[in-house]
């Protein structure tokens, strides 16, 4: 089983969308799969996979809310892959979240305003004792290629890993989330492609 841990301070740049993304091409792929949602309170994955459902989407994929980063480990040792949808804003069960975790994803978008955080919050975890090489941002919410260049360039000199590819900021990806589709089950193609790519290239960090 790999575990894979979706985390960030802020809410909004596009953490519960790579999860949806990772559960459903894991399941498309014919692994057991399961999303586990810490965000009680919001119950972001939750609400998607209950449209999802009504729309008959295939493939259909396991999600289920947890409080606890424990409860949402129990009886896991049975599926290939664990993604956990961490709660925005939790400091401690964000760490909770990346000691369990192969792979602790960070999404952000290209503003100062959400690449600081982003890298003060591994800052954090590494100095929590999280190995380095277990953390990869992605970049989320992208408006043009220069905005995604500039951002990398501040990642890299930061000394975080940035995964290839980004997600660019498009109505059509939040038209198909509000649909029950991840984004890369989206209508238009090109976009689709980009998205497929770029939880491809997620996915190697598990390799």
């Amino acid at each position: 089983m790999a575990i894979i841990g979706v985390v960030s301070q802020k809410g909004g740049v596009g953490k519960s969308t790579l999860c949806q993304a990772l559960v459903a091409e894991a399941t498309r792929a014919g692994l057991l799969a399961k999303l586990a949602d810490l965000d009680v309170l919001q119950g972001t994955a939750v609400e998607w996979n209950r449209v999802r459902t009504s729309q008959g989407v295939d493939p259909v994929v396991d999600v289920q809310s947890f409080t606890t980063v424990e409860a949402s480990l129990r009886g896991a040792e049975s599926i290939d892959y664990l993604i956990i949808d961490g709660p925005a804003r939790s400091t401690v069960n964000t760490l909770a979240v990346a000691k369990c975790a192969d792979l602790i994803i960070q999404p952000t978008g290209c503003y100062s305003a959400d690449l600081r955080p982003a890298v003060r919050l591994s800052n954090e975890l590494v100095a929590s004792g999280i190995p380095r090489e277990r953390l990869v941002i992605v970049l989320c919410r992208v408006g043009s290629d220069a905005e995604e260049r500039d951002a990398r360039t501040f990642l890299i000199e930061a000394g975080l890993v940035a995964v290839a590819g980004s997600l660019p900021e498009r109505t059509a990806y939040r038209t198909a989330q509000n649909h029950g589709k991840a984004i890369t089950e989206v209508s238009i193609r090109s976009l689709r492609v980009r998205a497929e790519r770029l939880i491809s290239n997620i996915g190697e960090f598990l390799a």
